[in-house]
């Protein structure tokens, strides 16, 4: 029997969902882009709960697999289709890429994706709280990209893919990359892998 399509419940500005459509071209996937209009609340309805009961996006439907959360959905992606560099198998390997994941979801989603949202979705978070925190998660992987090529274990992972979305969107919460040359390489070598896609604002 032939494999269905993957299916993304999906919006272009969401920078997690952007995550998704971006390693899937990465590791050169074909999916079904599924619009979700956040702003009339399609998220909320009981057909989209049914997908995902927390109401967000992206979700990922794979020949009958559910995937809810962009980190899951990368984990999920990276063992079933990609190389082992993407999700190492080694205990100290693996926890390097998951202390990566931890900054993707906490400095750089409290700080650069709230504060990009404040001000281009008029959402209510504190901006300048939200900015703070982001430049705290910048200076962190500043550090490290200082001597390192990639965020976890000197290869590619998905703790790249998780980081770069709402760092390659900082200008949209005025934050100026040019502070942060080590970030910029980092970000070039990214732009620069095959079959590299990007987003509107990057």
């Amino acid at each position: 029997m032939q494999q269905t399509i993957m299916k993304l419940y999906d919006m272009e500005l969401s920078g997690n969902c952007y995550k998704i459509r971006l390693f899937c071209a990465l590791l050169g996937l074909d999916y079904q882009s599924v619009a979700v209009n956040l702003a009339a609340g399609e998220h909320k309805q009981p057909a989209f709960m049914l997908l995902n009961p927390r109401c967000q996006i992206p979700v990922l439907e794979d020949d009958g697999v559910l995937v809810q959360d962009s980190t899951a959905i990368l984990a999920y992606l990276a063992r079933k289709y990609g190389e082992p560099h993407w999700l190492p198998l080694a205990a100290d390997e693996l926890a390097n890429v998951m202390l990566w994941l931890a900054v993707a979801q906490n400095e750089l989603l409290y700080g650069l994706a709230r504060a990009r949202a404040v001000k281009k979705f008029s959402r209510p978070w504190n901006f300048e709280e939200c900015q703070a925190l982001g430049k705290t998660g910048l200076t962190i992987m500043e550090n490290h990209l200082h001597n390192h090529s990639w965020l976890a274990n000197d290869q590619l992972s998905i703790a790249d893919i998780a980081c770069y979305p709402y760092v390659a969107l900082a200008a949209q919460c005025e934050i100026n990359l040019g502070d942060y040359p080590g970030i910029l390489q980092w970000m070039e070598r990214i732009q620069n892998l095959p079959g590299y896609v990007g987003m509107p604002g990057i």
